[in-house]
């Protein structure tokens, strides 16, 4: 009964989703932002109901599929702020750069002091961008593909938890430096957590966000 098993997981992914919104909502914290609290409830679920990965997956590759539509929606904020982003555009361009540097140069150097082996040093380096281009280039620094996946998922749901939270202790307030942030190191979580702050810091991050993931792309295998 494949197709009522994908069914509910689809209605009970979405529930769970809803309800991380409402407790967010209620009792504010990076443990209650809807990539960490809503993952957290789904793992529990499907552990006490001895729901498997497997069984799980067509529910799974259904909401990827729509991931399509929903990152083209991203455009919509971004032509609504065109001017002002052009307005920014050599701030902003500096700081993606920058961004993206310190992000591949800050882990290496991170990896390589806590003697990792090279393959997941190599993993470790395109952690800030997108899954399908983090695991292409990886495959070209001799990384590991499915550890590079791992690695952008949980910077992911890391930069999605703390990254708003972090730069409101830090007293950064503008749209665009909170949406170019969080787009360009916790790339498609981190954009969608961020866009619920307001259309401009949606447009940043998800410019920033296809940006980055371009500049690692090249960038890494060029010092690696």
């Amino acid at each position: 009964m494949v197709i009522p098993v994908t069914a509910a997981s689809i209605f009970l992914t979405v529930g769970v989703y809803l309800l991380s919104r409402k407790v967010g909502k209620r009792f504010p914290s990076p443990f209650t932002t809807p990539v960490f609290f809503s993952t957290t409830i789904l793992i529990c679920i499907f552990l006490l109901g001895g729901v498997s990965y497997e069984q799980y997956e067509p529910a799974k590759e259904i909401m990827t599929y729509l991931l399509g539509p929903a990152t083209a929606a991203l455009a919509v904020p971004l032509y609504k702020n065109r001017k002002l982003i052009m307005e920014y555009s050599l701030i902003w361009g500096a700081g993606l750069v920058l961004g993206s540097l310190a992000a591949i140069l800050s882990i290496t150097a991170i990896a390589k002091l806590s003697g990792l082996s090279d393959s997941i040093v190599a993993s470790l380096t395109v952690k800030s961008a997108t899954v399908p281009i983090a695991v292409e280039t990886t495959t070209l620094i001799n990384g590991d593909p499915s550890l590079a996946a791992a690695f952008v998922v949980a910077t992911g749901t890391i930069g999605g938890m703390l990254g708003p939270w972090l730069l409101t202790r830090l007293n950064i307030s503008h749209p665009v430096s909170r949406g170019l942030s969080m787009g360009t190191i916790a790339h498609g979580q981190g954009t969608a957590e961020i866009a619920r702050e307001g259309q401009l810091q949606g447009a940043m991050a998800g410019t920033a966000m296809g940006l980055a993931a371009i500049f690692i792309s090249i960038v890494v295998p060029l010092l690696f």
